[in-house]
């Protein structure tokens, strides 16, 4: 199977910039299939305004952002720099904010952020850049804010303004009920904010309360704006900004009213949007180009179910035209054809043999229901792949250790070390422990070289633990501590699954150590690694976190890292017929219409999934990176997410469980 690229199976699969409907989106939009055409097609426009006028003579005023949104977009400025020669010289910035109080170097500076990011790398003069000051004293920053809007002013207005969007829909750090004529100021951040912030200063107790920001009013006179969103998180804010009515409380909704605004997203950002989530209440699905495909009449008929609240075998002919599904009778036929046909599809994707077993080959939902040509083999070898080392158990522990109860040979990859995810706390009482077992077992009044050792290092860990400032990045010493236990916690879960000790397998992929939030991109050594685990076990199955809502993108890279794994394997034998699933639970489930899996999961198996997820002690209670606005323990988002998922199936119709597990297959 070869998986050269990833699209996200809620999204609409695409070739080239959709462009915005003005029916429904009262600001233009434009989405590309993945994040990576999005940039390049905003740095391409930002590089040909650049262009035009410096050859005009003409200076451009840009309005930069921070955050991982406009990355993708600053990489490409840098390779039109290096490899087209694109010159920035004529170029001068405003950056949006800055956190306030904070040091230029601190890790989590926007100063160094941009440095690092872009400046260092181009020739835009450093006299033309232009960032809010986080040293300031709080008496002398009404002054520089007014100063700040001066020096707007006096370079000629922003020529084109460059915008993220958060979870509360600020731009910037206008929080929602920022005027929409407020100017550049001192504000005090919401407190989703500062839980978003949490991840990237190790704890939300070290996220400033406070930032200097440019004003709503401020960004709406550029001349241009443009507004980045990408990834399902942000899914839900994006239609609210687009297609609900511009209000303070949404300070990215006042795009609506500037006269050269437009919002670029990805499929994923785009998929709560109507013309993606029910596009039949947009126009007939031949005017927007779609066509009535088998996944479309089920993600229909699924929507009119819940829509309606009936069993999708009660659903009548009324139900359709009244709720802007008449192309669809039209297209398909009468209503109880077309209910029988989705709940066959729903029934089919049940089963509690997630890999067959002997003389149980399972068929598959997909695909006309064809067999693999491995279906019949047993036991199957399978790979689990977990980005962070508690990923497995948590997303899909029931299936997991149901696979290996019916006999399959079981390998489980935890991609990363997770090193960074850990509480100091917590790595000073595992130090506290290597200390008194030597203490507990010297049987004689000499010192040996392996007690002196590891003396010292748990004193230079104290030492660093008791002067580390708010956010800085762990010594090696530290990341080496909170690594093993991680790495303890997932071996302990995978054994309590029923995963042979010989089968763990701790890749510890190089893009993720860093001792920062921000990882490396994913290179060869990282593919290679998971190339080289894949060819040796020759897996029937594969299960990969799909899980893109991920707020620090762990999941997407990963997942990234296996795709190009196997699109390198494609011509091996095994990896032809090899399947590829994509599992979800930590961050939130997959819908209904996209399952292709359901593993039904009994109450002694949901209680034995969740003590496989409590192994993980390092994590419970109080994760240090618990994600954006879900304040619950990993367990309970699990349980909640499975059982929910169960209740949707029970409410189409089909048998209730205590709880399902889904799993959407990866086309190549």
């Amino acid at each position: 199977m070869s998986t050269s690229r990833t699209v996200q199976p809620s999204s609409p699969i695409y070739c080239g910039p959709l462009p915005h409907v003005t029916t429904v989106e009262r600001v233009p939009v434009t989405v590309y299939d993945q994040p990576g055409d999005a940039s390049r097609a905003v740095a391409r426009e930002i590089a040909d305004l650049v262009l035009a006028r410096a050859a005009a003579g003409q200076r451009t005023v840009l309005g930069l952002a921070t955050g991982s949104t406009p990355v993708g977009v600053y990489q490409e400025l840098i390779r039109l720099h290096r490899e087209e020669s694109v010159s920035f010289e004529s170029v001068v910035t405003f950056n949006l904010d800055e956190y306030w109080p904070i040091a230029p170097d601190a890790l989590q500076s926007y100063h160094r952020f941009m440095r690092e990011h872009l400046f260092d790398h181009v020739d835009i003069p450093r006299t033309a850049i232009h960032i809010p000051e986080g040293t300031l004293a709080r008496g002398g920053i009404l002054a520089a804010c007014s100063r700040y809007e001066e020096s707007i002013r006096e370079a000629g207005g922003m020529d084109l303004q460059i915008l993220g969007i958060g979870r509360t829909g600020h731009v910037g750090f206008n929080e929602p009920g920022s005027p929409v004529d407020s100017r550049t100021r001192l504000i005090t951040l919401d407190a989703v904010t500062r839980t978003d912030a949490a991840s990237d200063f190790f704890g939300e107790r070290h996220v400033p309360r406070q930032a200097i920001t440019m004003g709503v009013g401020t960004i709406m006179d550029a001349r241009r704006v443009i507004l980045l969103a990408f990834g399902e998180h942000k899914a839900a804010i994006v239609r609210q900004a687009v297609e609900e009515p511009a209000c303070t409380q949404v300070p990215a909704s006042g795009l609506q009213q500037h006269a050269d605004a437009k919002v670029v997203l990805d499929g994923a950002a785009a998929s709560r949007l109507t013309r993606f989530e029910s596009p039949w209440l947009v126009a007939p699905l031949e005017a927007l180009g779609l066509e009535w495909t088998d996944a479309a009449v089920r993600k229909a008929v699924i929507w009119l179910a819940f829509t309606v609240a009936k069993p999708i075998l009660k659903l009548i002919d009324e139900d359709y035209n009244e709720h802007g599904l008449q192309d669809l009778l039209s297209a398909r036929g009468r209503a109880y054809d077309l209910n029988i046909e989705v709940f066959r599809s729903m029934q089919e994707t049940i089963t509690g043999w997630p890999a067959g077993g002997p003389g149980k080959p399972r068929r598959l939902r997909v695909a006309g229901g064809r067999e693999s040509p491995r279906a019949a083999d047993f036991p199957k070898r399978i790979v689990v792949f977990s980005p962070h080392p508690d990923d497995d158990v948590i997303s899909m522990g029931g299936t997991f250790i149901r696979l290996c109860e019916q006999g399959h040979e079981v390998h489980v990859a935890y991609q990363t070390s997770g090193n960074i995810a850990v509480w100091d706390e917590s790595a000073d009482r595992h130090v506290d422990f290597v200390e008194e077992f030597y203490r507990a077992f010297d049987v004689g009044t000499n010192v040996s070289p392996g007690e002196r050792a590891a003396g010292e290092i748990a004193e230079a860990i104290r030492t660093f633990l008791r002067d580390k400032s708010a956010g800085a990045v762990d010594s090696p010493e530290v990341r080496m501590v909170k690594g093993l236990i991680r790495r303890t916690e997932a071996r302990a879960a995978a054994r309590y699954s029923g995963v042979h000790p010989s089968r763990i397998h701790f890749l510890d992929l190089p893009f993720y150590e860093t001792g920062r939030v921000g990882k490396k991109p994913i290179g060869p050594d990282d593919v290679g690694i998971i190339a080289g685990l894949l060819d040796d076990v020759k897996p029937h199955q594969i299960y990969v976190a799909g899980d893109l809502a991920d707020p620090h993108g762990t999941h997407r890279v990963c997942l990234a890292a296996v795709c190009e794994a196997m699109r390198q394997l494609a011509g091996r034998d095994w990896a032809r017929d090899c399947e590829f699933w994509l599992y979800r639970g930590a961050w939130q489930e997959w819908a209904p219409h996209e399952i292709d899996m359901a593993v039904p999961l009994s109450p002694d198996e949901v209680q034995r999934k969740r003590l496989a997820i409590f192994k993980h002690e390092s994590q419970k209670d109080r994760a240090v990176f618990p994600g954006p606005g879900d304040p619950r323990e990993f367990w309970q988002r699990a349980e909640e997410r499975n059982r929910g998922t169960a209740k949707l199936y029970d409410a189409l119709g089909l048998p209730e469980y205590e709880a399902i597990e889904g799993f959407v297959l990866q086309r190549g």
